[in-house]
């Protein structure tokens, strides 16, 4: 590599980097947030393979990806009290690198209790790189081309969810559930490593404020009975169990003190104030409703074509990874239009193409071949840059310069958690819908006994006769309820699209990389 230029030019200002040296810098920001959103679905796959290897039952083994979200929701928020307190570039070349160092501790565990314990830890470091790989690509960028810099990140944030679940079982089926965990640690550690070398110039000095130990223990505690609410909820029949309840008290009331808190606090660990500004809360709220619905759709699709559609995990996560290849083509142009011209109609038709497109999904049946399944993501997949590349500039262009990171932090724990819902809700609905379904059909189907008369014609028993058309309708049931839920799912999308308009019009374009106005 050849030697970089001065770093300070003649102004006195930063001289941002070139060439070469200027899209490496860009793979290792985007691969920072890529291993973090890629290591919240990679494991789910694993799960049983982890549990047989380590002597636990299943149900303990999805400890190994709730231990990950807390520790990551923790963190998320913090950002932008670690950066001004130890400066961004700092805090994110030691989490990437610490990053690394966990997985392996992870990928070698031999107890699930070191594994759990070794995930918090990844999760904990895992937190800041989303946040703080999208303000340094901002900063270190000529402002010419963040536009693609930031569309290259946004799709890292949207194809890494459908990666990971295709990933993580080909590596379960083909090596072994370590791999899972160890593949992350050379390129944590070496571009942990190299950020370091090329962005400490960039580095800013270290505010010495005091540490708010009280805000930063109610948040630890809100955030993490939520997160085992929202976890544990389905399999312990939500509030029909006395540790839900307790979790979902403790949550509030700690949530209800974190915000009384903060708010007053001279010198709060989680800056709410960056939702004075209108353009910053309607951004949010957008990408929360919207997020949320696309994390349904990305958890339910493959979820039905391995259980009921007779797919292979590699078969349903090819299905579902149209939706990013059409993303990533369209994301350089939507870069571009986003910083020239107002951000709120392409959210807004964004949105609209991922709304219709759902509504288009609510026709489905169990005789669709793969392509019927495929092209709907495909065009989902046209609608995500619109929405999510000028939201995430619209927010970030709304907050003044030195409230960025803490916007970005709040912005992506509120992605994050809008995720986490969307999971619990999507699920607990699907399974709820399928058994009302059924109820339904079964007094419903063969009334005539026609059915049953050319099951008997056939030769098969009374028993495979009630297993046969049980089959059937536990299959009919099945597709219903994903119809179903597709149909809420796409009227959420919709209302999303609508709050958009609740924001200002920007008094000038919002480019990715302004951060203000």
């Amino acid at each position: 590599m050849s030697a970089s230029p001065s770093p300070v030019a003649a102004g006195g200002e930063l001289q941002p980097l070139q060439g070469g040296q200027l899209w490496l810098a860009a793979l290792m920001l985007a691969s920072a947030n890529f291993i973090a959103v890629l290591n919240m679905t990679i494991a789910n796959v694993a799960v049983p393979n982890i549990a047989g290897a380590l002597g636990a039952a299943s149900s303990q083994g999805t400890w190994v990806i709730t231990s990950y979200a807390v520790g990551e929701a923790i963190t998320v928020p913090l950002t932008g009290w670690l950066a001004a307190r130890f400066g961004s570039v700092r805090v994110f070349a030691a989490s990437m690198i610490l990053f690394g160092v966990f997985s392996v501790v992870c990928g070698l565990s031999n107890s699930l209790g070191l594994l759990v314990v070794a995930r918090i830890f990844q999760g904990l470091c895992g937190g800041p790189l989303m946040p703080l790989s999208q303000t340094l690509l901002m900063r270190i960028f000529p402002r010419e081309k963040v536009a693609a810099a930031i569309g290259i990140w946004s799709m890292t944030t949207l194809v890494a969810p459908v990666v990971g679940p295709i990933l993580g079982g080909w590596l379960c089926d083909d090596y072994s559930w370590s791999w899972v965990f160890l593949i992350n640690a050379p390129i944590a550690i070496g571009f942990g490593l190299g950020a370091w070398q090329m962005l400490k110039r960039y580095q800013e000095g270290a505010q010495r404020s005091p540490i708010d130990l009280v805000g930063l223990a109610l948040l630890i505690v809100w955030v993490a009975a939520l997160q085992l609410v929202l976890d544990e909820g389905k399999n312990l029949d939500w509030f029909a169990s006395t540790q839900i309840v307790v979790l979902a008290i403790v949550a509030a009331v700690s949530f209800a003190a974190f915000l009384i808190w903060e708010l007053h606090d001279p010198h709060p660990i989680v800056d709410l104030r960056v939702f004075r500004h209108r353009g910053f809360t309607v951004s949010v709220l957008t990408i929360c409703f919207a997020f949320a619905a696309f994390f349904g759709v990305n958890v339910l699709t493959p979820l039905w074509l391995q259980s009921y559609m007779g797919y292979t995990a590699t078969d349903a996560g090819l299905a579902t990874a149209w939706t990013g290849v059409t993303a990533l083509f369209v994301a350089p142009f939507v870069a571009q239009a986003a910083s020239r011209h107002d951000p709120r109609p392409l959210v807004f038709a964004g949105i609209v193409v991922l709304g219709v497109t759902t509504l288009w999904r609510t026709v489905a049946t169990t005789d669709m071949g793969f392509w019927d399944i495929a092209i709907p993501l495909a065009v989902m997949g046209l609608g995500m840059p619109l929405f999510f590349i000028p939201s995430t500039g619209m927010a970030l262009g709304s907050v003044e310069p030195s409230e960025m990171d803490s916007a970005a932090g709040l912005m992506n724990f509120v992605r994050t958690l809008s995720g986490a819902f969307a999971t619990s809700l999507v699920t607990t609905i699907w399974s709820d819908q399928t058994t009302r379904n059924h109820a339904e059909l079964v007094g419903l189907a063969d009334r005539d006994g026609s059915v049953r008369t050319l099951l008997t014609q056939g030769g098969m028993t009374a028993d495979a006769q009630n297993q046969a058309v049980d089959l059937m309708l536990s299959s009919q049931s099945v597709m219903l309820s994903t119809n179903q839920v597709m149909t809420g799912i796409g009227v959420i999308f919709l209302i999303a699209a609508a709050i958009i308009w609740l924001a200002p019009k920007p008094a000038h374009a919002v480019e990715p990389g302004a951060g203000g106005h």
